[in-house]
Formats: C-alpha cells, sequence, structure tokens
C-alpha cells in the first residue's frame, strides 16, 4: 500500500465559538506546540486538512488558557464575522509547521502503517487516530479480530519505523476481543 499523501495543513485547533464582540474566537487547541500561534506568520481556515483553503490570516494576537486559546484574526473585526467560523478549523501549511525532533513524527504519518505484535505477528492496519486528554488512541483495522483499540503510550507502542512502515505493539491483557 502507498504512503499517505501529505496534508496541505496541519491542525491548530477548531474553532469553537466568538469571543466577545471585536471578533476574537475561543479555539480548543488541537496542536502539541500551541505557545508558537502568536508567532505564525500566517495561518487558514477551513473544514478539512486535505481541502484547500481561500485565503491566509494574519494572527493579530492569541492568548493560550489550558486547552483552549482567544485568537483574534486580521480581517474579522466583528461578533457576527467571527460567527461565520464557527466549527471549521484553524490550520497551518504543512511546509510552514513545527519541525520535529528526529524522533517525532506527524498523525497523519501513522495512518495506513502495518501494525505487528512484539512477536512478529500481522496485527493490522493502523486506520485512525483518536486524541484524547490523557493519551491518543490508534484504531487497529484487524482481519482477525475486527477493529482494535489500542493506547498510545510508552508500555503499548514498542517502536514506529517510518521506512518500513511498521508500528510494534506490546498486546497488553484485555486490549484484543475475546
Amino acid at each position: 500500500m502507498p504512503d499517505r499523501a501529505q496534508p496541505l495543513y496541519l491542525l491548530l485547533g477548531e474553532i469553537l465559538r466568538p469571543h466577545g464582540v471585536r471578533g476574537e474566537i475561543r479555539v480548543r487547541v488541537l496542536t502539541e506546540y500551541p505557545e508558537r500561534l502568536p508567532q505564525m506568520p500566517q495561518v487558514y481556515i477551513g473544514n478539512s486538512p486535505e481541502a484547500p483553503a481561500d485565503r491566509p490570516f494574519a494572527i493579530e494576537r492569541a492568548r493560550v488558557q489550558q486547552d483552549y486559546a482567544l485568537v483574534k484574526l486580521s480581517g474579522i473585526d466583528t461578533r457576527d464575522q467571527a460567527e461565520m467560523l464557527r466549527g471549521q478549523f484553524l490550520m497551518v501549511e504543512t511546509k510552514d509547521a513545527v519541525p520535529l525532533e528526529d524522533d517525532e513524527i506527524y498523525l497523519y504519518e501513522l495512518i495506513d502503517m502495518t501494525v505487528v505484535t512484539e512477536a512478529g505477528d500481522a496485527l493490522g492496519r493502523l486506520m485512525e487516530v483518536i486524541e484524547t486528554g490523557a493519551n491518543d488512541v490508534y484504531v487497529i483495522d484487524s482481519p482477525e479480530y475486527g477493529e482494535v483499540l489500542i493506547p498510545a503510550t510508552p508500555e503499548v507502542i514498542l517502536s514506529v519505523d517510518t521506512v518500513t512502515r511498521t508500528l510494534t505493539v506490546r498486546l497488553l491483557d484485555g486490549l484484543l476481543p475475546e
């Protein structure tokens, strides 16, 4: 199976609602680096990281509060304009994303990886990553077990090989259906 195509954009956050009357928006943060929002040269608004966005927006100001950010975009100056953005995503072009450390990869790169157990048995393909508060959960499509949910914790995820596109896991008790 070929590598998954690189998306046009990476998600920074989901726009929840307007904040105040001057065009500021409340954003649920989806990036590992929310502190870099104020330094972003430009961001895009859209419904999907795979679809082209209309135009870039400059960030006039942004402040992060726990899992949320309050963001003021250039050209969005009223509550009504901010309301029109509700439910869309705040994104950055993939080429402008924060460079990763040598041992890090983007979540989209995990999709379609072959998942094997530490004993070398094929488990299936990673189909989706569910981001939760505690840890991510990998959704594996297994020919033998159907849909298998694997927590992305150090005890379970032993290695990720981007060259062979293989994810090696340790199956803890209870992870596979009976």
